[in-house]
């Protein structure tokens, strides 16, 4: 009989999620973590969604949604922080207490049901100032998640800085390629065009998936040992 999947969970917001269609072009960089895995070894299943916080995915119902699936020997990839950090957002902000606290009960929860939490920092926004130096928005939430990963020895894939060298790489102007920017009348979903430097691209969201695959080789995960396919030069924290 052949052995069950692994199946690794995706928890966290619109950069991770998948898009309907009439968002596309679109991406959330789960989207393409399955293309690394045979799907007989390993499944994924992405519960990410557009808008979430670490509050609102549990008052929703959303992270129970996981746990009632969740079986030992899955993994949960939990990556939040784009919602939880604005004040503005009153719908879901999350205080840097509360956001700590969230984030040390997802890992308490998957290990309890004998499954590995993999935290993973959020990705970059692209911001440069006037000068063309990149700047980040994210306040203290990378940081958190970096220090509940180093207080719970859990294993942190910090797509915070490894996105940050991938946008600086392409600079600039060359960054936008891997951004939801369309001119006007370039995709019928946006005929008045688009300036968005949170959602990805799916030149973006592929770039961003890479980066994931590197830190879970990096990490030298079990999960790594299903790879179908590797990416070379692994980074993470």
């Amino acid at each position: 009989m052949a052995a069950t999947p692994i199946t690794v969970y995706l928890a966290g917001d619109s950069t991770m999620a998948e898009k309907a269609p009439d968002k596309r072009p679109e991406t959330g960089w789960g989207e393409f973590l399955q293309q690394y895995f045979p799907s007989d070894r390993v499944r994924v299943e992405n519960h990410a969604q557009n808008g979430r916080s670490t509050r609102t995915f549990l008052s929703e119902g959303r992270w129970q949604a996981i746990l009632d699936r969740l079986r030992p020997g899955d993994y949960v990839l939990i990556q939040f922080g784009h919602n939880d950090q604005p004040k503005e957002k009153v719908d879901r902000h999350t205080s840097p207490d509360e956001f700590r606290h969230n984030l040390t009960r997802f890992v308490q929860d998957v290990r309890a049901r004998e499954a590995t939490p993999v935290l993973l920092t959020p990705v970059m926004r692209r911001r440069f100032d006037a000068a063309g130096h990149f700047e980040d928005s994210h306040a203290e939430y990378p940081a958190i998640v970096r220090a509940v990963a180093q207080a719970h020895a859990v294993p942190l894939i910090d797509m915070h800085r490894a996105s940050e060298e991938v946008i600086q790489r392409y600079g600039v102007e060359g960054s936008k390629r891997l951004f939801l920017w369309l001119g006007p009348n370039d995709n019928a979903n946006y005929p008045d065009g688009i300036e968005d430097n949170t959602h990805f691209s799916p030149e973006g969201a592929s770039a961003m998936a890479a980066l994931a695959v590197q830190g879970i080789q990096w990490l030298g995960l079990g999960l790594a040992d299903n790879l179908a396919q590797t990416v070379e030069g692994g980074r993470a924290t």
